[in-house]
């Protein structure tokens, strides 16, 4: 288990870390640091707010589409610059740390032009668009010094953490099952009507490969291969990496995966779909369906032999295992509830977790090898949804086809 756990870090163990410094900007602005955002869209736009609101200073803008850049610019001092080209905005003087909100695609040369420029990083999940890009991330990280918080903010939440703490005291017992649950119902209709306001196309296209303007590409990026790894890298990055905490594992052996497009015409990944994952000690499954309201918005079910815990947006609750399973009518009156706890955390603290760290020069909550590891197993049933085959990692991090 342990080579699973470690094997993207294996990947960046022979590169040592740099000392950790705080940069020349960052001493002198220690109380307010200042920073750029890149991708301001309504998530990049969200942070942009927040950090401001934390007290740091936002002095730059980037967007590839000027009606995103706009907004941003009118939710931003009066003096923030603005650009199109990200390269441009990172040799603006005098940033402590840049903000990456941009699609999946983007996120590797995002991050490795902020870390030439010597700027400490808030990225977006998920963190890559495969298993090897993760590996190289991780190493160009840890040839720097730079801070790298990467935006899975269940990691700062109190009351996960508390959650976590009961079943690190043993309050489940043996974990023999987990299931992770994400239902939202909405349809796609991929519009392809003209886009109102300029499109750098080729600027969105980046590293992707070369297509005329397709604009249901640009507003619905995460429905394709070529920018995103689809719904199951963006929700189940979240769920998947507190499944593999809760549980003290690294990624999954095997991945098996069958999924639909469903009411979503155009659209390459699947919207409706069930992974399977195989860890040494315990199952776990992962189904996403964005055609029903039933059981709304995102769970996770740990299945212990003494008690299961159920985690949601509401909080969590532990019910007893009655054991000698009852009769079907008699289940509910059986498990009985013994721990609760409401969620009333806001992701804010995740965001002051990394403005803290980026003062002190600790490692913040979610390190680039969390996030690895986070995003290796919707990988891999990625690639079993694609190939129809199962996928195995080895203990190096490679995966095979059967």
């Amino acid at each position: 288990m342990r080579d699973r756990r470690s094997f993207l870090r294996d990947s960046a163990r022979a590169v040592a870390a740099a000392p950790l410094i705080l940069s020349p900007a960052a001493r002198g602005a220690n109380d307010r640091p200042a920073f750029g955002v890149i991708g301001t869209g309504g998530r990049g736009r969200y942070l942009n707010r927040t950090f401001q609101k934390l007290g740091a200073r936002c002095v730059a803008v980037c967007d590839v589409y000027e009606p995103n850049l706009e907004s941003a610019q009118r939710e931003s001092p009066t003096d923030v610059k603005t650009y199109v080209d990200y390269r441009r905005m990172l040799e603006q003087k005098g940033m402590d740390f840049v903000v990456i909100a941009t699609p999946d695609h983007q996120h590797q040369p995002n991050l490795t032009a902020a870390l030439d420029a010597k700027l400490d990083v808030y990225l977006e999940k998920p963190l890559s668009m495969s298993l090897e890009q993760s590996a190289e991330m991780v190493a160009a990280v840890r040839r720097t010094d730079r801070i790298v918080q990467v935006g899975m903010q269940r990691r700062s939440m109190p009351f996960i953490r508390k959650a976590k703490e009961l079943v690190d005291q043993g309050a489940l017992g043996k974990i023999t099952m987990v299931k992770a649950l994400w239902n939202w119902h909405f349809d796609l209709p991929l519009d392809n009507s003209p886009l109102p306001g300029k499109l750098h196309w080729d600027l969105f296209l980046g590293p992707a490969p070369k297509r005329p303007l397709e604009p249901r590409r640009f507003r619905w990026w995460r429905g394709f291969w070529d920018y995103s790894g689809g719904n199951m890298t963006d929700q189940g990055t979240h769920l998947m990496d507190v499944v593999q905490w809760f549980t003290n594992s690294g990624p999954p052996r095997s991945a098996v995966c069958q999924g639909a497009i469903i009411n979503a015409p155009g659209a390459e990944v699947p919207n409706v779909f069930c992974a399977t994952f195989e860890y040494p000690e315990f199952i776990a499954t992962w189904t996403l369906n964005y055609r029903t309201a039933y059981d709304h918005d995102w769970s996770i079910q740990f299945q212990g032999e003494k008690a299961t815990m159920v985690l949601d947006r509401f909080g969590y609750r532990i019910y007893r295992d009655p054991g000698g399973s009852p009769t079907p009518w008699a289940q509910k009156e059986k498990m009985e509830l013994v721990a609760q706890e409401e969620d009333r955390d806001g992701p804010e603290v995740h965001l002051q977790n990394f403005l803290d760290c980026i003062r002190s020069r600790r490692e913040p909550t979610c390190t680039v090898e969390t996030a690895a590891a986070a995003v290796a197993g919707p990988h891999m049933a990625n690639l079993a949804y694609l190939r129809g085959k199962k996928v195995t990692l080895s203990p190096k991090g490679e995966a095979s086809f059967s």
